[in-house]
């Protein structure tokens, strides 16, 4: 009995597993005849398209749309405005990659083989471009009354490019180009048809930060780096608190302190996140408290075809802050000089450069800077910003000449410690050496250099953390460990022995 049963299983399974894989073959067929049919073009097949639209984000403002005869309409402008920035997406990923086939779909046969010539020309020199678009400020000058041919002119248009050979940086470079474009309707969207270069754009250069900073002296900060005792580095996640938020501040403030630096995360930071910023700012305006914001927390990509979308990032943000009454400065990027080896010096100078220069385009009223991990980087493009901010966690001892050698070679810019401190761990992993009284030999020395020295500081920080995410500093326990105990109160609020000296020095300034 069971055997028959085991045979009638056996044959059922088979017939099942024959009739799936039937199934599954013809709707393979089906869907990929249904493909073939729809007209999908090269650039939807690489999901360059997608990429177009979710990493490729330049700015783009028309500045008239004035036209005899037709008038231009607005679904039709925003056609070509989308097939007008992906053939630029793609006439630079064809000069990155030396593949002409790249942009093919998005310029006429003409145009695609005067492209063409320029990437054979650059194969054979081993040259290689990687570029981007910033900006656009196109100026519509002819649109055809069969509504098929639109002529318009791109005045500065900011690009970025950094020209290899060889695998080798030649040069990087941000320069304004403006172009006439004539642009036709084929097989439902617009190919670029000419495109010609014209002669004396206007320059866009970044400033050269040498102007007076506004609003505010730099000596006058007296702060500190703020997380919450129980959401280190998720300050703005789903457990953020306003109740806990001005606690907190509440608990600054009687420090003395008149000044929190606050960390913004790039990934995942949406209009949800930035209410909670939003209500944090309202809070420490409230306590009589001033923020610096540090965009661009955990953010280490720099690729050239990323920047037009962490500008987009940034714009958010700085647009919808500048004019709060809380608001200090703004701190592009913490610590950028410790991606210089996996990312490459001249790219994340070159980045950051640019960041600086699309914020104060933004907000011209409030100063920026870059808090750069050491005193030694502290001149990288201090000419760029309006303070050098810069780390330090070694030896107070040593403090005074390092701040000497920075003023050295940055002598007319207002210097700022924007981070220091000491961790109390006590333990395995620094054989058991930490302890509060060395955390308040470390702050009662470092205080006193900073008085000696005149300068600004925001150390670092409240409060000891139960728990450091791994994407802070990595999994290992002798990395980790430490980075729970640098507050100035432990875990349960108790005010630890270093306290007393950073409330005193505070409250005598």
């Amino acid at each position: 009995m069971n055997s028959r049963w085991n045979k009638h299983m056996y044959r059922a399974l088979l017939l099942l597993s024959f009739l799936g894989i039937n199934a599954l073959v013809l709707i393979g067929i089906g869907s990929t005849f249904s493909y073939l049919n729809s007209g999908a073009d090269r650039a939807s097949m690489l999901h360059l398209a997608h990429e177009t639209e979710t990493t490729y984000l330049p700015k783009v403002h028309w500045s008239t749309l004035k036209n005899k005869g037709r008038d231009m309409e607005a679904q039709t402008l925003r056609d070509i405005e989308r097939d007008y920035l992906r053939a630029w997406h793609l006439r630079h990923q064809a000069y990155r990659y030396s593949d002409a086939s790249l942009s093919k779909d998005h310029y006429t046969d003409s145009a695609q083989t005067k492209l063409k010539a320029i990437i054979d020309f650059n194969k054979k020199r081993k040259i290689s471009i990687q570029g981007t678009t910033l900006s656009h400020h196109p100026s519509l000058e002819f649109y055809s009354a069969d509504g098929k041919l639109v002529v318009f002119t791109d005045s500065n248009v900011r690009i970025h490019e950094a020209i290899y050979q060889n695998g080798e940086l030649l040069r990087q470079q941000t320069q304004p180009h403006g172009y006439q474009v004539m642009m036709l309707l084929e097989d439902g969207f617009w190919r670029i048809r000419h495109m010609t270069a014209l002669e004396g754009v206007q320059s866009t250069q970044p400033p050269d930060g040498k102007a007076a900073i506004p609003e505010l002296k730099v000596n006058t900060i007296k702060g500190l780096n703020y997380y919450p005792r129980d959401t280190p580095w998720e300050l703005f996640g789903p457990l953020f608190s306003t109740k806990i938020t001005e606690r907190d501040f509440e608990r600054i403030r009687k420090m003395g302190l008149n000044t929190v630096r606050v960390f913004v995360p790039y990934d995942g930071f949406g209009p949800d996140q930035l209410t909670k910023l939003e209500n944090l700012m309202d809070i420490a305006e409230e306590k009589n408290l001033k923020v610096m914001l540090t965009l661009f927390d955990f953010y280490g990509d720099y690729d050239i075809s990323d920047w037009s979308r962490t500008h987009r990032y940034a714009e958010i943000i700085v647009q919808g802050l500048k004019d709060h009454q809380a608001l200090l400065a703004w701190d592009v990027k913490n610590e950028p000089d410790l991606d210089f080896v996996s990312r490459g010096e001249s790219n994340v100078k070159a980045w950051l450069q640019e960041l600086v220069f699309q914020i104060k385009n933004w907000d011209p009223t409030h100063p920026v800077t870059i808090g750069w991990s050491h005193p030694e980087k502290g001149s990288l493009l201090a000419d760029q910003v309006d303070f050098v901010s810069f780390h330090y966690y070694l030896e107070p001892s040593d403090f005074p000449q390092a701040v000497a050698k920075l003023r050295e070679t940055v002598p007319h810019k207002p210097l700022l410690l924007q981070e220091y401190g000491y961790s109390t761990y006590s333990g395995f992993w620094n054989l058991f050496s930490g302890s509060e009284q060395e955390q308040a030999r470390y702050y009662k020395d470092m205080q006193q250099a900073l008085e000696k020295e005149e300068l600004p500081y925001m150390f670092w920080t409240l409060y000891d953390f139960e728990a450091v995410p791994k994407k802070v500093v990595g999994g290992l326990p002798w990395r980790r460990s430490p980075q729970q105990y640098f507050g100035c109160f432990d875990r349960v609020g108790r005010p630890k022995a270093s306290y007393k000296y950073l409330i005193s020095t505070a409250q005598d300034q």
